[in-house]
């Protein structure tokens, strides 16, 4: 699979850690109502079952986080058509 694919809970807890800080990542996750996710938090979307990967998105967008950050500070997007880099050491 390739990392534009996948975002595991870890890897969504350090995207939000390093865009908000980690003490406002928190409440954030657990106060802000994301509309895109059926009026539910980020914290409410994933426990009940949404993937993380979507739920950066949609906190990145209702945020306005700018999408060269979507992946991390200073990580480009990899991989998916538009780019045309393949998977990292055939992943």
């Amino acid at each position: 699979m390739r990392h534009t694919e996948l975002v595991r809970l870890s890897q969504f807890w350090t995207l939000m850690d390093d865009e908000f800080g980690a003490g406002y990542s928190r409440v954030l996750a657990d106060r802000h109502v994301l509309s895109s996710l059926g009026g539910r938090t980020a914290t409410e979307a994933i426990e009940a079952g949404e993937p993380p990967k979507r739920v950066w998105q949609a906190m990145c967008e209702a945020m306005d986080v700018p999408p060269g950050r979507w992946w991390g500070r200073d990580q480009p997007p990899t991989g998916g058509p538009a780019s045309g880099h393949g998977d990292r050491a055939g992943r």
